[in-house]
């Protein structure tokens, strides 16, 4: 069965940067389940698996604009270290997340003051050639409760 909107898609993935090494896997993990045409995925890579069948392998580079976005210019904020998550002690060059208007956003801690922390609020892969290698592991309809929600339910998706 192809992959179309309003199906609930499983697959595992690999993240390799410019030189081919890996940055991140699901290797050996649930695989991710997202609701297909509903602005749940990056869309680079939903639009790569659109029409593809389980048991589907394949790579994909989308463009930046289509993954973690183009890198932007000037875009360092000045945030109280009490917002920062991930770690205890903060040093630069280090990923924290902080809690936006928007939700939960990937940031890179720039300097580290007692108080305050300079933060660059590009993703840390934002404008970078990505390649994907993709491998579907599952697709089934959607149920209508999964369609009005906007989400895949289960494992690998959202739990009420």
């Amino acid at each position: 069965m192809s992959i179309k909107d309003d199906m609930i898609v499983q697959f595992n993935y690999t993240l390799r940067d410019e030189k081919g090494e890996v940055i991140e896997s699901n290797e050996g993990r649930d695989p991710i389940a997202y609701l297909h045409g509903h602005d749940n995925m990056m869309p680079g890579i939903e639009d790569a698996i659109t029409g593809k069948e389980v048991g589907d392998k394949f790579s994909v580079t989308p463009p930046a604009a289509d993954t973690y976005g183009e890198r932007q210019e000037d875009t360092e904020q000045r945030v109280s270290v009490k917002h920062l998550v991930g770690a205890k002690v903060w040093k630069p060059g280090m990923a924290a997340m902080i809690q936006t208007e928007q939700g939960q956003r990937q940031v890179t801690v720039l300097k580290v003051g007692k108080f305050m922390a300079t933060v660059d609020v590009n993703h840390p892969l934002a404008g970078r050639e990505l390649t994907f290698d993709i491998e579907v592991v599952g697709t089934r309809d959607a149920s209508d409760e999964e369609i009005a929600h906007g989400h895949a339910h289960g494992a690998g998706g959202h739990h009420h």
